[in-house]
């Protein structure tokens, strides 16, 4: 019997690995196969999300400390579960995002301090879910700083920190890999995007049955 859809499914990986595509072609793939689907991004999502999103994305690297961000990426995660998350799945819909706390855990709890613990607790209070099923698009730190600095979309504040922290990043997302090996698949983002885009859709089909 298929499963027919109130499945959480994130991707994550450092900047320019590809997920956001790859979670575009998933949504598509599902789409197609008659699920009802909502495409989402974080930080972001619902329209406060979207305003704290401007705040953290843009301006100089050293704008905000982690636990400022910390703050601002749990605050902008919340309104996202409430008012975007949580009613699609209780509607039986597929929610396919573009980052979630995985992220945080990465970016704040380990690469800009030992923080991981406050990321960790505060995500216990406040948000208190974890996806079904996690894509990490692995690529190569140098290949993938490259990709997002190519962008240019006015949101590279992340990015302006340079190969060390997106090497750091990249060893963190493999870290939560190894952790929590029940709902993440290590996908490997040095490939070309539709042999990527076809290993997922595989897994993901399998997963909703």
């Amino acid at each position: 019997m298929t499963r027919r859809g109130g499945m959480f499914i994130t991707f994550e990986g450092i900047d320019g690995s590809g997920k956001s595509t790859q979670a575009r072609a998933l949504a598509e793939h599902l789409r197609q196969r008659g699920l009802d689907v909502v495409a989402t991004r974080e930080p972001g999502g619902s329209p406060g999300a979207e305003e704290i999103r401007a705040l953290l994305l843009r301006g100089n690297p050293d704008r905000w400390s982690a636990e400022t961000e910390i703050l601002l990426f749990t605050a902008a995660r919340r309104d996202h579960l409430e008012r975007l998350i949580e009613p699609s799945l209780a509607a039986g819909r597929v929610v396919v995002c573009d980052r979630f706390a995985d992220s945080t855990r990465v970016y704040q709890g380990v690469t800009r301090g030992d923080l991981r613990q406050i990321v960790d607790e505060l995500h216990r209070l406040m948000i208190g879910r974890e996806p079904d099923l996690t894509f990490i698009i692995d690529i190569d730190p140098e290949t993938g700083l490259s990709r997002a600095r190519s962008r240019q979309g006015g949101e590279e504040r992340f990015e302006d920190f340079g190969t060390q922290m997106q090497a750091r990043m990249r060893a963190g997302f493999l870290d939560l890999a190894r952790e929590f090996p029940e709902r993440c698949r290590l996908i490997d983002g040095n490939r070309p995007a539709d042999v990527i885009a076809a290993e997922i859709a595989a897994i993901a089909d399998e997963a909703l049955g």
